[in-house]
């Protein structure tokens, strides 16, 4: 697992090194790496959440593999929310993203600051403070998924 969380770092540090335009070739390129990263983020986060309901045994190196994970995807996505990628594939991303983006970035560093704190609840090994940072971190994704995420995909 370890060689699995580091090598998911060290891409995700080289992707996040290179400018936009370097990144995404086609507003295509850039709404599959936000979905893809989301995605990510939202599974790593999941395996913990199963554990803080007890649908899963607690590991708690598995607890903090998973949260290094959801830190680093919580910074990945958002750089493919640029210009013109609102339209191209199928995606749930409302234009209010493009806006309203004064919100969306505050919301986004609510979430990546929640996600931070989630990590560190995981550090301690603590199976009830990763069950206290479960809901500010779900609460955090939901309040942009609430403003942010159509319940279907478009093409915008």
């Amino acid at each position: 697992m370890n060689r699995v969380v580091m090598t998911t770092l060290a891409a995700a540090v080289a992707l996040t090194s290179l400018g936009a335009a370097a990144q995404f070739q086609k507003p295509e390129d850039a709404i599959k790496y936000r979905q893809s990263a989301l995605t990510v983020l939202a599974n790593h986060f999941g395996r913990i959440a199963a554990m803080a309901k007890g649908s899963v045994p607690f590991d708690a190196k598995a607890a903090q593999d998973n949260a290094a994970v959801v830190v680093t995807m919580s910074k990945l996505p958002w750089i493919a929310f640029g210009p013109g990628t609102d339209k191209g594939l199928p995606t749930r991303a409302k234009a209010d993203i493009w806006k309203e983006q004064a919100k969306f970035k505050d919301l986004q560093s609510k979430m990546i600051a929640e996600a931070e704190k989630f990590e560190a609840a995981t550090k301690t090994g603590n199976l009830d403070s990763i069950k206290a940072a479960v809901g500010p971190l779900g609460s955090a994704c939901k309040a942009c998924h609430d403003d942010f995420r159509a319940e279907k995909y478009s093409s915008n």
